[in-house]
């Protein structure tokens, strides 16, 4: 018994180092601070994260390439249109920041005031600022009006245009990709391997990935207002530590949605 105990341990150990690999996944991602200037981090909730043994990108560019026609592009005036709407959106989106903050003030001011008496020195003082920001807050108000109107008018003309494009670029795809899910397929039976699918927690963390040592992909979207960030990142799993993987804008591709 005790010549083969050496040996029995070195099967559970070996079994051990072969046994599936924690994989965890956290996305966050850096945005404009909504209460004023700045970046903050925000983790992306509620997102899919796919872990597979095969570089999707690499079987969608092969099957493009055989394909023989060109996916249809964006025309140049279009894109230089969409910008000019995101441009537009910006400006409305700032006014109304600012509107807000004014409102706040205002209203802030006015619960001070109302706890004065007329005579006191502080009201005096307190109301000569609320007719100022008062002033400021209706020109703010008509700014606001005047930059959502041109943001409108400029997404209208671009939706018909965009949907005509995107319906374009869809026929093309179900044609060239016709056979995307066979090629999947066989290039995880080829590997031997396992795709795990998890969500992203209110942290921003996929947790419950695991996988047996292998190189793999991990892939994910995230949509923004005209563009989405896309990620197909490479991990290589050995043994049993845990490996983490980030994603954040760095690492991501951003494409345009239409």
């Amino acid at each position: 018994m005790r010549r083969t105990l050496p040996y029995v341990l070195a099967l559970l150990f070996g079994a051990g180092a072969c046994g599936p690999t924690d994989v965890v996944v956290m996305m966050e991602i850096e945005v404009d601070d909504p209460n004023g200037a700045g970046t903050v981090t925000r983790a992306l909730s509620d997102i899919e994260v796919r872990v597979q043994p095969y570089d999707r990108d690499a079987v969608f560019d092969s099957l493009e390439n055989a394909y023989p026609e060109p996916e249809p592009a964006i025309p140049p005036e279009l894109e230089a249109a969409r910008a000019e709407v995101q441009a537009a959106q910006e400006v409305w989106n700032d006014a109304q920041r600012r509107w807000g903050v004014l409102r706040d003030t205002l209203q802030a001011i006015t619960e001070t005031l109302d706890g004065l008496a007329r005579t006191d020195a502080q009201y005096i003082v307190l109301f000569r600022e609320y007719n100022d920001f008062e002033s400021e807050y209706n020109a703010v108000e008509r700014q606001v009006n005047t930059a959502f109107t041109r943001f409108d008018s400029l997404q209208q003309g671009t939706i018909r245009a965009s949907d005509s494009i995107r319906i374009l670029q869809d026929q093309w795809a179900d044609e060239a990709f016709a056979d995307i899910a066979d090629v999947f397929r066989n290039k995880q039976l080829e590997s031997g391997l396992d795709i795990v699918v998890d969500t992203t927690d209110a942290s921003g963390v996929a947790r419950n990935i695991a996988v047996r040592p292998g190189q793999y992909w991990v892939s994910a979207r995230y949509e923004l207002t005209y563009t989405e960030l896309y990620w197909n990142v490479p991990v290589t799993v050995e043994g049993r530590d845990p490996v983490e993987v980030r994603l954040t804008r760095t690492n991501s591709e951003e494409r345009p949605i239409l």
